[in-house]
């Protein structure tokens, strides 16, 4: 994971940073939520797209109602879009679209076309619902990558999952960019 560029226009720049500075989210019961998400594991596992789907529906319907927020439209999708250049190739696991809210999550791989790991697409939705959480209720409109939106999306990941979370350590960059040290990372 690695942090955008902090905008160079000082509005988008006072947003990055309020984004950035808020480490924590306010996490709403558990219980029924972590039901939700055991039976989208269940469905997963049956590899059955309209399941998938209608089992993140229901997950991704409870988690707005906690934050008292519309629910976004969403749509599961099949094999994940890649993207391959002479110096890269990627993958998208999901997205969020600004105009009409919608998330899309994509449930197989992009190569091989095997359902994605429940641990895979659960974090993958709880990041786009963090987008969503930015614009519709946090008033983040450009809804940037920081340091703080991937630690409220893996603390609503780890909250859904019921685990401990861990404490992201970050590594600077010298554009004013972070990424995670995954290795100090999973040492704590």
């Amino acid at each position: 994971m690695h942090t955008d560029t902090i905008p160079k226009i000082s509005i988008d720049s006072a947003e990055y940073m309020r984004s950035d500075a808020m480490r924590t989210i306010e996490l709403p019961s558990g219980d029924k939520l972590r039901a939700l998400a055991s039976h989208l594991k269940v469905a997963l596992k049956g590899e059955e797209r309209k399941e998938i789907q209608a089992a993140s529906l229901s997950l991704i319907t409870e988690l707005a109602t906690a934050y008292e927020i519309a629910p976004p439209p969403l749509k599961v999708l099949n094999a994940r879009p890649r993207k391959v250049t002479e110096n890269y190739a990627t993958e998208t696991f999901g997205d969020y679209d600004f105009e009409s809210t919608a998330i899309r999550l994509w449930m197989r791989t992009a190569v091989q076309k095997k359902t994605t790991s429940y641990g895979t697409l659960l974090s993958t939705l709880c990041h786009e619902f963090c987008h969503h959480l930015d614009v519709v209720a946090l008033g983040l409109p450009h809804t940037y990558h920081t340091r703080g939106f991937y630690e409220r999306a893996a603390i609503l990941y780890h909250f859904v999952q019921d685990t401990p979370v861990r404490s992201i350590v970050w590594s600077p960059h010298r554009n004013g960019t972070f990424s995670v040290d995954w290795a100090r990372t999973m040492r704590r």
